[in-house]
């Protein structure tokens, strides 16, 4: 009795045991058994059991039967399929028939089964009503699948498989399933938006449908205070006005009719909208986002709503405070539109709205093959697909290579003049600099557009103009252009060539876009980005430049002190290099044109960069004095080698006339004749006549008198013409009129002529002399260029002098310099 009690006990505390195996046991599993964990059940193949007592010989009678088998199943596979029957055929017609007649698709069936029908329906006719409630049913189910998966890593995937499909015909399928997943999962809002943004760049009737669906259900919810719908719609809304999908004028309107009346649900609803969309409102409307913000103050001033509703307005306060730091225009990931490529509708909140409910049921479409192939063409289009390429034709597509390279090689000779790509090569780089939120993502991108040989003048060019259009100096493109130079030489010779270009047409640019380029070169000189060698181009002189030349070079020195610091600046100038490059801008080949340079400088602040020229300014007459000097000895030394020529030659022929006489008045007569050598033209012949001593003393006062003028000429000449030496006197006498006495320099008396036998009465003879003087005074050509010389200095005087005498400074170098002139002409004479 005990003993059977203690089995019963332990019976009653053993463990469930494990059933037993499939391979063991004939029937099913039990139906207790959990499906869910149990094991995949094996694959079966069912061999042909032999019986031998030789295990061995009885394993590879199986394995040869087995094989036997498998060639059969082979054959029978590789048959041509028989055609099936009409009453096959008839029973899948009939089953199609059904599934399609019953309501709402009918049941379940298996991918296999579905597929079988499909073939069946679409080979009797493909533009039949059954197929096409089908092809709906497949499409609904495709859409709903494909929004349902989307998020921010796979949404450049999932846009191609979207084009796929047919969506002009699935518009309003694919409107429903995207309105219901974002009310479903208000965090992937954003990523719906962009979605929605992306088809609308290619098919905008889709963009512009679930816009007008929107709208409609904010305004049925908002009719029967339905707070949960309008706050999905209105955050919808809001991220397809920062997709610009929409514009911000409903944005606007919504927060109006939703302040108009606050409530707490009305004003909770504003102040969530508010944080999605203000943004958006700060950059594009700053004035209709104030008048918003005054609303939300007044609100909360008046303390008609709760006090939850009021902290949220703060909370608003201090997040428009923050610049919407949490709330950004565009999440990170979901910026997939080009500006220029997204097309806005501006669809307003009291507009009669076509929601067209009817796209969402099916309707039979006569022309379904016609719009299947249209949408092809469409897809084709969009996603860069090729028709032949899809046929899978591998001797096609080596045709149609053929027929591109043969079609590039008959393009290689077009030229296009219509600068179209250019064009186009300036908006990418303008809207990529625009893009760049700091100067390294801009410099990363601007090198990853695809440039042509000689086009990085273009993208320079480029950079420069988008800084000059700014409002102020933006920094930005300073570090821009900075960077660029020090990435490669290319950029920097680029720039040099900009800055001589710029410099050159500076006079087209308005006041603010000449300050915005100043400072831009300012900087690169600066930053050392570019050589300083391009302050060659700067003539700094009254004649090279202008008033906005002038402005150019005051703001990109400035630019330079500020950055460097005068001192710094000073001594880079005084470096070789740079002051050889410089010339031309601290002149010092002119005086004239030194003191403009030192008055532009010294009234721009950087009088600390005139020392040099100041210096050359403070000996400039001693430098000119010396270089006179030196030109007239040079000259007198080529004219005493000339007069010494003369001379011997003179000296041979006097000594062969002397030997014949050897009288005094040979010896005259030898002077006399070396003297009309040495002049130009022989001097006239003079007669001897009676004259009383008044009249030598009046040839004598008059003689004078003619010297003192010409010294004076002399003189004025002297003084006047401050680069050319004063012109030398001929060192031949002057010539000697009938009415002159002998020279005082000869030390023999004058030969005398004889008196002619019969002379001519007083009068008659003194008429002669003067017919005589005149004739040989016009026909003397000293004496015309001595007239014609003493006109132009008193011309040239008379100038002067009424100009005020601009071009001289009366100073004492400048008196200390007339006088030494003065003397040492003295002297020469």
């Amino acid at each position: 009795m005990m003993t059977t009690s203690i089995d019963a006990a332990r019976m009653g505390s053993r463990k469930r045991s494990r059933s037993p195996s499939a391979d063991h046991s004939d029937g099913p599993p039990p139906t207790t058994r959990r499906r869910s964990s149990s094991p995949r059940p094996r694959v079966h193949v069912d061999l042909p059991k032999l019986n031998d007592v030789d295990p061995v010989r009885r394993a590879l009678r199986e394995r040869e039967l087995a094989a036997r088998m498998a060639a059969v199943e082979l054959e029978k596979a590789s048959k041509p399929k028989e055609p099936e029957s009409a009453q096959d055929v008839a029973e899948k017609q009939a089953d199609f028939a059904k599934l399609v007649g019953s309501r709402s698709g009918g049941v379940y069936l298996p991918p296999a089964r579905l597929r079988a029908l499909q073939a069946a329906a679409a080979a009797s006719d493909k533009s039949g009503t059954e197929y096409q409630r089908l092809s709906w049913d497949a499409l609904r189910k495709s859409i709903t699948g494909i929004v349902n998966r989307v998020n921010i890593a796979n949404i450049k995937q999932v846009v191609p498989e979207l084009f796929a499909e047919n969506l002009i015909r699935g518009r309003g399928l694919f409107s429903r399933s995207v309105m219901k997943a974002q009310a479903s999962s208000l965090p992937f809002t954003p990523v719906f938006a962009a979605l929605v943004s992306i088809i609308n760049t290619k098919l905008p009737q889709v963009g512009e449908l679930v816009l007008t669906r929107l709208i409609s259900q904010f305004r049925r919810a908002f009719k029967r205070n339905d707070k949960i719908v309008c706050n999905s719609t209105t955050t919808f809304i809001a991220h397809l006005v920062n997709q610009a999908v929409a514009h911000e004028i409903i944005a606007l309107q919504i927060l109006v009719l939703l302040l108009e009346r606050p409530t707490d649900d009305s004003i909770e609803i504003a102040v969530g909208f508010t944080r999605e969309v203000g943004a958006f409102l700060a950059e594009n409307s700053p004035k209709a986002n104030a008048t918003v913000f005054e609303r939300f103050r007044a609100v909360l001033n008046e303390g008609s709503i709760s006090h939850r509703v009021q902290y949220m307005i703060e909370v608003l306060m201090q997040v428009r405070k923050d610049k919407y730091k949490e709330n950004p225009i565009l999440p990170e990931g979901l910026d997939l539109v080009e500006e220029d490529e997204q097309i806005t509708h501006q669809i307003q909140l009291e507009d009669d709205l076509q929601v067209q409910e009817g796209l969402n049921i099916f309707k039979p479409d006569p022309n379904h093959l016609e719009n299947e192939e249209k949408y092809k063409a469409i897809k084709a289009e969009i996603l860069g697909e090729n028709s032949d390429e899809e046929s899978g034709s591998e001797s096609s597509g080596e045709e149609e290579e053929d027929e591109d390279e043969d079609a590039v090689e008959e393009k290689e000779g077009i030229e296009d003049r219509t600068e179209t790509n250019l064009v186009n090569l300036r908006r990418i780089i303008y809207l990529t600099i625009m893009n760049a939120l700091n100067y390294e993502e801009a410099v990363h991108k601007l090198l990853k557009v695809q440039l042509k040989e000689g086009e990085e003048i273009e993208l320079i060019n480029m950079v420069i103009e988008c800084c000059s259009q700014e409002r102020s100096y933006s920094n930005f493109y300073g570090l821009v252009g900075e960077r660029f130079s020090k990435l490669n030489r290319v950029w920097m010779e680029c720039f040099e060539q900009a800055f001589g270009d710029y410099y050159l047409t500076i006079h087209r640019y308005e006041t603010n876009r000449l300050r915005n380029i100043s400072r831009f070169f300012g900087h690169m000189l600066a930053s050392d980005a570019i050589s300083w060698v391009v302050l060659g181009n700067i003539r700094m002189n009254e004649d090279d430049t202008t008033s906005s030349s002038r402005i150019f070079i005051k703001i990109v020195m400035q630019e330079m002190m500020e950055s460097m610091g005068l001192k710094t600046l000073a001594e880079r100038f005084k470096d070789e290099e740079v002051k050889a490059a410089c010339r031309e801008m601290f002149p010092t080949d002119n005086p004239k044109n030194t003191r403009f340079s030192i008055n532009y400088f010294t009234s721009i602040g950087l009088g600390i960069l005139t020392e040099d020229m100041r210096e050359y300014l403070k000996n400039a007459p001693r430098l000119i004095m010396e270089q006179r000097r030196a030109m007239l000895e040079q000259e007198s030394s080529s004219s005493d080698s000339s007069e010494t020529d003369s001379d011997s030659h003179s000296d041979t022929g006097t000594d062969s006339e002397s030997d014949s006489d050897s009288s005094p008045s040979g010896t005259a007569s030898s002077v006399d004749s070396r003297r009309r050598r040495r002049t130009p033209t022989p001097p006239p012949p003079r007669r001897d006549r009676d004259r009383s001593p008044e009249y030598g003393r009046d040839n004598d006062r008059r003689r004078d008198a003619r010297r003192d003028r010409d010294r004076d000429d002399m003189d004025s000449r002297g003084r006047d013409d401050s680069c050319t030496p004063p012109p030398r006197r001929s060192p031949s006498p002057p010539p000697q009129y009938r009415n002159d006495r002998p020279s005082g320099r000869r030390d023999s008396p004058p030969r005398r002529r004889h008196a002619s036998p019969s002379p001519r009465p007083r009068e008659d003879g003194r008429r002669e002399r003067d017919r005589d003087m005149d004739r040989r005074r016009r026909d003397d050509p000293r004496d015309r260029e001595r007239s014609y010389s003493r006109r132009e200095d008193r011309y040239e005087r008379d100038g002067r002098r009424r100009d005020g005498y601009k071009d001289r400074s009366v100073t004492p170098d400048r008196k200390r310099m007339d006088s030494e002139e003065r003397n040492y002409s003295g002297r020469r004479r």
